[in-house]
């Protein structure tokens, strides 16, 4: 069976991002939320976001500028990054893992293990 879990590290740190909204919509056949959690102190989720069946395309909102106005980083009006989208497809039953290591001027992301 698959399943989908997330970290987040802040690179400008160094350390895990602790408290960072993240929302998850299946997008087909229609947009819809599926989850909503919020990073604990290892910057990781408490559980899957999603387990068994779960092929299909999603969009991972990760919402980085509220994380780092919470910490006292001084952002831009408007932040040069506000919510990070990252979509992907899962095309298999099995375990995908979508990491996202931030700053709030960069991100990067990549299909873990």
């Amino acid at each position: 069976m698959g399943r989908l879990t997330t970290h987040v590290l802040d690179t400008a740190t160094g350390r895990p991002a602790a408290g960072l909204r993240l929302v998850l919509s299946r997008l087909d056949p229609s947009a819809a939320v599926v989850a909503e959690a919020v990073t604990n102190a290892d910057g990781r989720v408490d559980h899957p976001l999603l387990e068994g069946a779960v092929r299909g395309r999603y969009e991972l909102a990760f919402h980085v500028a509220d994380y780092f106005r919470a910490r006292g980083i001084a952002l831009a009006d408007p932040p040069f990054l506000d919510v990070v989208p990252v979509r992907f497809a899962i095309a298999e039953d099995r375990h995908y893992h979508v990491p996202l290591l931030i700053s709030p001027y960069g991100y990067s992301t990549y299909r873990g293990s």
